[in-house]
């Protein structure tokens, strides 16, 4: 079965646009490493939750919309080869130096497939 790596990340709204491209940009590269897909959602209906919720999670910002990056791999095996590639690779440093969120309120977790339909 596969696994999944995902990501909610807060980014300016004023930097949305640069945001979408810098994923488009990066999809070859996730490739490259191993990944099977590459998924990219914009939130569009994310309430602000009384105790938890996306937004609380990552302490978004009025002027913040949220993301959630799936990343799919074949297996956690071929996941964490690929997190070693990237922590090695240039162009993936590169890139994340490009990313205009605040990376320390993203959150972030790797996941077994329960229900692959």
């Amino acid at each position: 079965m596969t696994y999944i790596d995902a990501f909610v990340l807060p980014v300016p709204k004023d930097k949305v646009e640069e945001y979408r491209r810098l994923c488009h940009e990066s999809v070859p590269l996730w490739r490259e490493m191993g990944a099977l897909g590459y998924h990219e959602y914009e939130a569009d209906d994310v309430p602000l939750g009384t105790l938890t919720s996306f937004p609380r999670a990552v302490m978004a910002k009025d002027d913040e919309t949220l993301f959630l990056s799936i990343i799919i791999y074949p297996s956690r095996e071929a996941r964490d080869a690929a997190g070693q590639k990237m922590m090695n690779d240039p162009r993936m440093q590169a890139f994340m130096e490009r990313v205009p969120t605040d990376g320390a309120r993203m959150i972030f977790g790797g996941f077994e497939t329960v229900i692959d339909n």
